[in-house]
C-alpha cells in the first residue's frame, strides 16, 4: 500500500453507528493495473457468507490511472467489517480505503 494511512473504524465506532446485522459501504482507490477491481473483489468476498452478499460499482478516472471500487456489503457484525480492512490493506496498489 502508498505510504498514506488506510481508513479503518475502531470496534466501538462501528458497533455505536451501525445496526449489524446490516448493510456496510467501502470504497477502495488504487492505480487500474492488474486487475485491481478484481483483486479487491477477491479480498472481500473471501469474508461474506454469500456472493450475494456484495454488490459493487467501478468508477475510473478521466486519465485512467486509477479506480474507484465502491463495495456495498451485507455483514453480521463489526468484526467482520474489521476483518474486510485488513484484508483490503494487503491488496496491492492500493491508494486509500474509505
Amino acid at each position: 500500500m502508498d505510504s498514506e494511512p488506510a481508513h479503518r473504524p475502531s470496534l466501538e465506532l462501528l458497533e455505536s453507528t451501525h445496526l449489524f446485522p446490516g448493510s456496510y459501504i467501502i470504497k477502495a482507490i488504487g492505480r487500474a493495473e492488474d486487475d485491481f477491481e478484481g483483486r479487491v473483489v477477491q479480498a472481500v468476498s473471501s469474508h461474506l457468507a454469500a456472493p450475494s452478499d456484495l454488490d459493487y460499482s467501478v468508477r475510473i478516472t478521466p486519465g485512467g490511472r486509477h479506480i474507484a471500487v465502491t463495495l456495498e456489503l451485507t455483514v453480521q457484525n463489526a468484526e467482520q467489517v474489521l476483518a474486510i480492512y485488513e484484508q483490503l490493506r494487503d491488496v496491492g496498489g492500493l491508494a486509500y480505503l474509505i
